[in-house]
């Protein structure tokens, strides 16, 4: 007979909870171990199996490999925080581990690129050592096997699930909301859907995951993870395309302040600072992916279309990165440009400077010349002494004789330059009327006497 034995216990929301326990079992109820306090709460994840003929479902998280045709897929989502690396990897201890061992977790999470095998599974990474708040940080870890496949990404990647929806949005024909019509009554024919929304579709280069052709085998999941990945990748130079060209269009527009708060923001070496981490996930895109199709062509549960379609990624991936090399370039001239029209600024403000010193210098020319500590100033009283008549005389001379070698000390350069391009001009004009008279010989003028030497052509 099984006695039990109603515990009330505190949940993890501080609810209080009565729960049976079985008190004929041998271990006393103190040394039982409580179950572990984790992050798997904070964590977005899901799970699915598949069982190769196009259909999937949903499935508890219990890391299990399928059997025979089937296969399953784990994937969990990081937050997007600025917090630790060490942090990252407790959250996928705490619901990976087990049956994942730390050296699995360590090559799923730590920075960089990887393509290698641990402990028998085909593990990839293309994790960009960025602030993991960034929009353009981007990192995606996958451990392969021949029936399962776990991947961890950061933050939210679109099209990357399946969802089962009997009516995509997108088939129906929107209603922008307006600020004007913004009571949200549907009107019939249609849906209606807010203005941010529809912007935000419109530089989605992918529909939503309904239209996501179900994987019948390992090798098309994988297939489809990193196309999800690049598409992804290609959803943010999207967005910063249409970013670069409204503020080329404000910079246009825009006068003196606009272009003055650009530059004290510094949002072009932000922006440019961004396009560089991007440059590197897609470096390391170009790394990876490559070695994923060398290590995964000898495999049999590999399939030679998905070997095709693995070599069309790594295509895209090159084109894209020709794109932001683009972009960059963009960013560069707009910043050049901008620069240049500080200058232009800077300029102006030291021509009505200079501009004042001009009219005040012949003023404290006249006071320097009149403040003069010696005899022989004109107009003063100091001209009727003649011991000292001769000194403003004097003085002036030497300034203008210290005028004239301050002047020949600037003028030397071009002055040598000069000279020294005349007297090269005199020795060549002289050393070529000395080889025509050593080579021609002048003819006599006699018709009658025979014609000898050299004669000018």
């Amino acid at each position: 007979m099984t006695e039990l034995v109603r515990v009330r216990t505190s949940s993890s929301n501080g609810n209080l909870e009565d729960i049976e326990i079985d008190a004929s079992e041998s271990t006393p109820l103190r040394q039982r171990k409580a179950p572990k306090s984790g992050f798997s709460g904070s964590l977005r994840r899901w799970a699915y199996i598949f069982d190769g003929n196009g259909n999937y479902y949903t499935k508890d998280w219990d890391l299990t490999e399928g059997r025979g045709k089937e296969f399953c897929w784990y994937h969990v989502e990081l937050p997007k925080e600025n917090q630790k690396l060490s942090l990252s990897a407790q959250y996928l201890i705490d619901v990976l581990c087990p049956p994942l061992k730390l050296q699995d977790i360590l090559s799923l999470v730590s920075n960089g690129s990887f393509c290698g095998y641990v402990d028998g599974a085909l593990v990839f990474r293309v994790n960009s050592p960025g602030p993991a708040s960034s929009a353009y940080t981007c990192r995606l870890a996958a451990r392969i096997t021949e029936n399962s496949v776990i991947t961890v990404s950061l933050g939210r990647v679109p099209r990357l699930g399946f969802s089962q929806m009997g009516q995509s949005l997108l088939s129906e024909i929107p209603l922008v909301e307006t600020p004007r019509c913004g009571n949200g009554e549907i009107k019939e024919g249609g849906v209606v859907i807010k203005e941010h929304v529809l912007e935000f579709l419109l530089t989605m280069n992918h529909s939503e995951e309904a239209d996501n052709p179900v994987p019948s085998s390992v090798s098309n999941l994988v297939i489809h993870i990193i196309d999800t990945f690049v598409d992804h990748l290609q959803d943010i130079v999207t967005k910063l395309e249409v970013e670069l060209d409204s503020v080329e269009l404000e910079l246009d527009r825009g006068g003196f302040a606009l272009k003055k708060q650009m530059q004290d923001d510094r949002r072009f070496p932000k922006m440019h600072l961004n396009l560089q981490r991007l440059l590197q996930v897609i470096a390391h895109g170009e790394q990876v992916f490559p070695r994923i199709k060398e290590k995964c062509s000898s495999k049999q549960w590999f399939a030679q279309e998905d070997i095709v379609s693995l070599e069309e990624l790594i295509g895209r991936l090159r084109r894209l990165k020709e794109n932001v090399g683009f972009i960059a370039n963009r960013v560069t001239a707009i910043q050049a440009g901008l620069d240049s029209w500080q200058s232009e600024q800077i300029n102006k403000k030291l021509y009505y400077l200079s501009f004042l010193s001009i009219v005040f210098l012949p003023l404290s020319v006249i006071t320097g010349v009149f403040g003069m500590n010696v005899g022989g100033v004109p107009w003063t009283n100091q001209r009727n002494h003649p011991d000292i008549q001769d000194g403003f005389r004097n003085v002036m001379f030497l300034c203008a004789v210290m005028l004239v070698l301050v002047l020949l000390c600037f003028c030397f350069g071009s002055l040598y330059t000069r000279i020294h391009a005349w007297w090269t001009r005199k020795t060549l004009k002289r050393s070529w009327s000395l080889n025509r008279k050593s080579f021609i010989k002048r003819t006599p003028r006699d018709g009658n006497e025979e014609r000898e030497g050299y004669l000018r052509i």
